[in-house]
């Protein structure tokens, strides 16, 4: 028999992984980086739509920012209801994303919960949950040394192709990302899965690469937690990548996480990106 409670905890943690906490390649090669991106999403389990949500970036030759928002909708919201936000900010130094700034909330029926963290050259400075969570002795404590070579989740949904050469190759897919999402430090490892080509029903059509994602604990997790088994053990859970124009930076189309209910599928209906002028040089 299937465990509700186990379903509905699994599609809440790889949800909050759908919001970020995936992946980015961090070689900081000078690369021309400015476009913007325009997207909405609808979340199915089992081919039911469970929840919607709307994804901002902005990429300039100096800096970034992104925004998501998000909330469940249908059956889901019936016993398990609840909406979020979420952002980062940033420089881009010699083509590369470097975050100096993420938050993230989130309301359910039962509570509402804000972590926010200031970053610089991947170490994080400062962060917090309000409110404070209780102490949980059984949980692994997060060190100085696992705060430090991080991302946060919001930029880490930014896979950035370093280079001057084709974006979607099977060496996109093959890397390790070190995640920190205020509370939980993992390892998101990727592998290249294959090709696909998409349509949404506004915006992107064309191709994109599929990443399979396999989930590492490392700390600020409690080991005996359900969820976490599950999560840890999966290795069909996947990732569709397609391009911001104008930018080497590429961002989740669709995720696709196997549950005990069926496939939770995160993907994208309208996905408008356009590149962006370069700034004129300033004159005397």
């Amino acid at each position: 028999m299937i465990s509700p409670r186990l379903a509905q905890a699994a599609l809440r943690a790889l949800g909050a992984l759908c919001a970020g906490a995936l992946l980015w390649l961090a070689a900081p090669q000078a690369a021309s980086a400015q476009g913007r991106l325009e997207a909405r999403y609808e979340a199915t389990l089992a081919g039911i739509p469970v929840g919607k949500g709307a994804w901002t970036i902005d990429i300039a030759e100096d800096q970034f920012s992104a925004a998501a928002t998000g909330g469940t909708s249908g059956l889901l919201k019936t016993f398990a209801g609840g909406s979020g936000t979420g952002a980062s900010q940033g420089r881009v130094v010699n083509g590369a994303l470097a975050p100096t700034n993420y938050s993230a909330s989130t309301t359910t029926s039962k509570k509402s919960e804000t972590v926010h963290m200031v970053l610089s050259n991947g170490n994080i400075r400062e962060y917090g949950i309000e409110p404070v969570p209780p102490v949980d002795l059984d949980r692994i404590p997060i060190t100085e040394a696992h705060r430090r070579g991080v991302n946060d989740p919001m930029t880490g949904s930014l896979l950035r192709v370093p280079g001057n050469g084709e974006l979607l190759t099977p060496d996109t897919c093959r890397t390790s990302i070190p995640i920190f999402d205020g509370r939980m430090r993992y390892d998101l490892k990727l592998d290249f899965k294959r090709m696909e080509t998409v349509r949404s029903e506004k915006g992107y059509q064309g191709p994109v690469i599929v990443c399979a994602v396999y989930f590492s604990p490392v700390a600020g997790y409690i080991p005996d937690r359900a969820v976490i088994k599950y999560l840890a053990a999966q290795r069909h859970i996947e990732i569709a990548f397609a391009p911001i124009a104008g930018t080497r930076v590429l961002v989740p189309y669709r995720m696709v996480i196997p549950t005990p209910l069926g496939n939770g599928v995160l993907e994208a209906t309208q996905f408008v990106t356009t590149a962006t002028a370069h700034a004129p040089a300033k004159t005397q």
